[in-house]
């Protein structure tokens, strides 16, 4: 052995170093990171390029000091459900950590099991300046989370509309809640969307299964199944008696299927798919041929072959984001901007004709 060490430290790549690599100055690989827009492409190209060639990584505690931003956005992790309901915002999750990733923030997660405990979590967490932005989910009637991030001037978005207001966001009653931003999927149409699907198969016994009513986002997927029924000449009392509202499970969706199947329903609308699933499975032990569509289009109503309606939860985050971020800069006008979304069907085998129609 000569001495020498055989594993010499290599320098962490630096601003500077990126800069004499590419030829440019600082305050150009600066603009690549943090204005783009003021670069030509060929020069953002060529320090994206060395920026990519060295492995240089951007200083957390730099850009804070320099930007007073934590480049840190806070979403509340919610409990693991069945396995089944908690996957759109499990995909929701995934797809906001990607995008914010692409944008260089990172995102941080809290938990709270009331709205006292999450106003809470806001305080500590305003107060450390630990975050920049809040992304709120499970929205509900009276949430007094929107008028307490208002008031501290905080931004925030939300995945979910204000349940005191009406469909477009516009408040009842005397205690309006303020202005937001907040980005929804328009449940009602994708239920529409399935009860029709269902009508074109030559169904008309329609049964839904969704939640107790009084549930926000339950009694709007229960509207678009009721409308479409009603405009296709099925009258109330037949509909209230093919409307079923209980917990969300399988189990459940089985039991109802079944009491449902005995009164004669021909297939099934069903406000999540683990309700879908459980009237699936119960109807395949039976050998019937009842049809049913699910909502939220999971893994799992993929894999057993259960029609199903999807959320654009891509779109769903990209709203959001581009929301926080317009507020983060400044953008007038930008806290306020509602935006619904339309959902897909799926068609998948579940979708079966009823007795005596054309396949």
């Amino acid at each position: 052995m000569n001495g020498e060490d055989p594993s010499p430290v290599v320098s962490r790549p630096t601003v500077s170093s990126v800069a004499l690599l590419a030829g440019v100055s600082r305050q150009t690989v600066s603009n690549a990171l943090n204005n783009p827009q003021r670069l030509q492409p060929d020069t953002l190209k060529k320090v994206l390029a060395t920026i990519e060639e060295t492995g240089y990584v951007r200083s957390a505690a730099a850009r804070q000091m320099r930007t007073a931003r934590s480049g840190v956005l806070a979403y509340r992790l919610d409990p693991v459900r069945d396995g089944i309901g908690g996957a759109v915002l499990d995909t929701f999750l995934h797809a906001l950590s990607a995008e914010a990733e692409r944008r260089d923030y990172r995102v941080m997660l809290y938990t709270a099991d009331s709205d006292d405990a999450e106003l809470r979590q806001f305080s500590r967490l305003a107060q450390a300046q630990a975050v920049d932005a809040f992304i709120l989910i499970e929205t509900h009637r009276d949430d007094v989370r929107y008028e307490w991030l208002v008031e501290h001037g905080i931004p925030f978005s939300v995945f979910g509309r204000p349940w005191s207001s009406d469909s477009s966001g516009h408040a009842h009653g005397s205690s309006p809640q303020p202005a937001h931003a907040w980005v929804d999927v328009d449940g009602a149409s994708g239920t529409a969307q399935a009860t029709s699907h269902l009508l074109e198969l030559g169904h008309r016994e329609i049964a839904f299964l969704g939640w107790p009513k009084g549930s926000e986002t339950g009694d709007e997927r229960r509207r678009g199944w009721a409308e479409t029924l009603a405009q296709a000449g099925v009258g109330e009392d037949r509909r209230d008696s093919l409307d079923s509202g209980q917990r969300d499970g399988i189990l459940e969706g089985a039991d109802a299927a079944r009491r449902l199947l005995a009164a004669g329903a021909t297939a099934f609308v069903c406000a999540s798919d683990s309700l879908g699933i459980g009237a699936f499975s119960a109807i395949q032990a039976e050998g019937g041929k009842a049809a049913v569509v699910g909502f939220d289009d999971t893994p799992t109503a993929a894999a057993l072959g259960l029609s199903s309606i999807r959320q654009p939860i891509e779109k769903a985050v990209s709203c959001a984001l581009g929301s926080v971020f317009a507020q983060l800069d400044g953008a007038s006008g930008a806290s306020s901007e509602p935006s619904l979304l339309l959902p897909q069907l799926i068609v998948r085998a579940s979708s079966r004709p009823a007795t005596g129609s054309p396949a």
